[in-house]
């Protein structure tokens, strides 16, 4: 049972932390442009991508997240150099959003900064836990 509602709070944490970073993203587009909204864009992609993959796998460790996020990442990057993700967001605003349009080498270096920060802030969190019924916060 206790796995059970360990899996539950995971998937709740990174559920509202995909919400977070759509929301920050949204941000940096309401009060920035050009390059710093561009890269920002770029790592936030990728920490929202951290954060599906822990939606699937609540349990899975920091470093691995961060592994599989920038490995989409750099997928999706790489999958542009064939055309269909620029052909396809001309005909949904969807597909735009989700695969991006042209392929930008630059990009690369910036969803590794995603998921880099990621990491350390899941890393973070996870070695703050609530307090025990009548004990200490335990540190894991």
């Amino acid at each position: 049972m206790d796995d059970l509602r360990g899996n539950l709070r995971a998937r709740t944490a990174a559920g509202a932390a995909a919400v977070t970073t759509v929301a920050a993203g949204l941000g940096v587009r309401a009060v920035a442009d050009g390059d710093v909204t561009k890269y920002a864009g770029d790592a936030l992609y990728t920490v929202l991508l951290y954060c599906l993959v822990l939606l699937a796998a609540p349990r899975m460790r920091p470093v691995r997240a961060a592994a599989w996020a920038a490995g989409l990442s750099w997928a999706v990057e790489l999958f542009q150099l064939t055309g269909l993700p620029d052909a396809w967001g001309r005909r949904s605003v969807l597909a735009r959003l989700v695969l991006g349009s042209t392929f930008n080498p630059p990009d690369l270096l910036w969803y590794l900064v995603g998921a880099a920060g990621a990491a350390l802030l899941h890393r973070a969190a996870r070695g703050v836990r609530p307090a025990a019924a009548g004990g200490a916060a335990r540190q894991g």
